[in-house]
């Protein structure tokens, strides 16, 4: 159950503002804003190039300031705006929610006791109203696991856009993403940065499917989200220290209840942490053979995966049948003529070998891994 909400008066409630990027979302921001407005004396509405209303005319008897964008630039984009206008007002920290009502305004007063100029405070959805999809099950569990690999930090519920930002550090991070990757591509950031996380249970309502309305396009907004964890997957591997923005160790704080939660991602002994570190270990230890354990150990290194397990499958893959099933691989490719390519030989086979052995080890893995956790 959601804890009482408090009566106490927001600390630095003259400098806490409000942003609700709004793309449309007419029949629900009016309701939104104005909850929103009751919790905080300054809100701002972000008008994505919103199409189905004028959301300045929408808004005129509640008060809100109204920033519209003359065309649909992406979540990321709007929240960048309202850092700067945030900015220029004086605000210290930033509340950011969705206005398609999903979350409870009300739960404003939940961050307060929280709020700190080195931490982002992201609102875990502890308690669900109507029913989650189970895409959002899956999406939430692959960001938080691709944000652990990035950063060795375990995060919780890093897609929900319930949070508060200290707005300083934000406008000093260097944010590439502007649709919904840039939620997930500034969390990696921050974390590089120095700043802290920090997990706040809120609720959040799913209406049915057929009143849902949302602006997140399945297909292109997935690929920019897999786009931008590549890019910080690569940037992880260069070992390179990340520019800091404050001192002290980087981190996460979470509270007992959570810490148990996610029990199973420390040491990213998740299913997904085990998939991809069997999928690493697989892949490098039969086309790299007999140098794969080192390719292995600094990968699985610089990504914070489970070595033991990287380790374990490693071992396998260094026996000598590898090789010897690569070739008569490469020799049923090529036929007769496999001696006049002995290089070719060697690169088809167990490239061939590799992209049918990692898979099926990896899903085997993370099933078993997923059986293992509903058990436990």
């Amino acid at each position: 159950m959601m804890p009482k909400l408090s009566l106490v008066p927001a600390p630095h409630e003259t400098e806490t503002w409000c942003a609700i990027p709004v793309y449309n979302n007419a029949a629900t921001i009016v309701d939104v804003a104005s909850r929103a407005r009751q919790q905080l004396p300054h809100v701002l509405v972000i008008d994505d190039g919103s199409t189905d209303a004028d959301l300045r005319d929408l808004l005129k008897d509640v008060d809100v300031t109204v920033i519209r964008h003359s065309e649909n630039r992406g979540k990321g984009a709007a929240l960048a705006t309202a850092f700067d206008a945030a900015s220029q007002a004086g605000a210290r920290y930033l509340v950011s929610l969705d206005g398609d009502g999903q979350h409870f305004p009300e739960d404003i007063p939940m961050f307060f006791p929280h709020l700190s100029d080195n931490t982002i405070l992201i609102g875990s959805r502890d308690e669900v109203v109507g029913d989650m999809p189970p895409s959002s099950h899956f999406g939430r569990d692959f960001s938080d696991f691709w944000i652990g690999v990035e950063t060795g930090v375990i995060v919780r519920d890093t897609q929900s856009g319930f949070r508060v930002y200290p707005v300083k550090h934000m406008r000093e991070l260097r944010i590439a993403s502007r649709h919904y990757s840039f939620e997930m591509e500034i969390i990696t950031r921050a974390l590089w940065a120095g700043l802290h996380i920090q997990s706040v249970p809120v609720r959040v309502f799913y209406p049915d499917q057929a009143k849902r309305v949302s602006s997140f396009d399945p297909i292109r907004d997935n690929a920019r989200i897999a786009l931008i964890h590549t890019q910080l997957v690569l940037r992880e591997l260069v070992p390179i220290p990340h520019r800091s923005i404050v001192t002290g160790p980087r981190g996460v704080q979470l509270s007992t209840e959570a810490s148990r939660q996610v029990s199973w991602m420390r040491g990213l002994f998740s299913p997904l942490g085990l998939a991809a570190s069997v999928f690493v270990a697989s892949m490098f230890g039969i086309i790299l053979w007999p140098w794969g354990p080192i390719a292995t150990i600094f990968v699985t290194g610089r990504l914070h995966l489970n070595k033991a397990a990287a380790l374990f499958v490693i071992a396998l893959t260094t026996l000598p049948f590898i090789p010897t099933i690569s070739l008569r691989v490469a020799d049923r490719v090529f036929g007769p003529t496999a001696s006049q390519h002995p290089h070719w030989r060697w690169f088809v086979g167990s490239h061939i070998v590799a992209f049918i052995v990692a898979p099926v080890l990896t899903l085997l893995v993370y099933f078993m891994a997923k059986l293992r956790m509903k058990s436990a």
